[in-house]
C-alpha cells in the first residue's frame, strides 16, 4: 500500500501535540513513517504562533523545541499557486495551497470551512477520525 501524502491543519497539529487523541496518532504515524505529510511556510508560522500562546502555558524555550519538532519531521513545501476559494475564512487558503503543492492526497483537519468542502481538486478532506477510519496506522 502506498504512503498517504497528507497536510494536517494547525489544528491537527496543534491538538495532536498538546492533547493527544487522534491528532496525535497521525503524528505518531508520521514520525514512523507511515505517512507523508506535509507544510508550508505560513501553515508553519500559523503553528509557532499557536503553540506560543500564553494560554497554552508553554514558554517560549519548550514552544520553539516544539516547533523544531515538527520541521524535523514534516517535509516542506512552497506552494507557488494563489487559492481563494474560501471566502470566509482566507487563511484557510494556505492549506489548500500546501495541499496541492504537495500533490497531497488529504487533508486532515477540524475545520469546519475546509470540510465543508469534502474535497479540493482531487483532494480529500477529512476529519482525523475520519482519516484513521480510511488507514490502518
Amino acid at each position: 500500500m502506498p504512503i498517504p501524502r497528507v497536510v494536517l491543519d494547525t489544528n491537527v497539529l496543534i491538538s495532536g501535540v498538546l492533547f493527544g487523541g487522534k491528532p496525535r496518532l497521525i503524528i505518531e504515524s508520521v514520525v514512523k513513517g507511515k505517512i507523508k505529510a506535509y507544510l508550508s511556510p505560513v501553515i508553519l508560522d500559523e503553528f509557532k504562533d499557536v503553540i506560543a500562546r500564553p494560554k497554552f502555558g508553554l514558554g517560549n524555550e519548550t514552544s520553539f523545541a516544539i516547533t523544531r519538532e515538527i520541521e524535523d519531521i514534516f517535509l516542506f513545501v512552497f506552494p507557488k499557486i494563489v487559492i481563494e476559494r474560501i471566502k470566509d475564512d482566507p487563511d484557510d487558503n494556505a492549506i489548500l495551497e500546501c495541499a496541492l503543492a504537495a500533490d497531497a492526497e488529504y487533508i486532515v483537519t477540524g475545520d469546519p470551512h475546509l470540510l465543508s468542502l469534502d474535497s479540493f481538486k482531487g483532494i480529500q478532506i477529512l476529519t482525523p477520525a475520519a482519516f484513521l477510519t480510511k488507514f490502518t496506522l
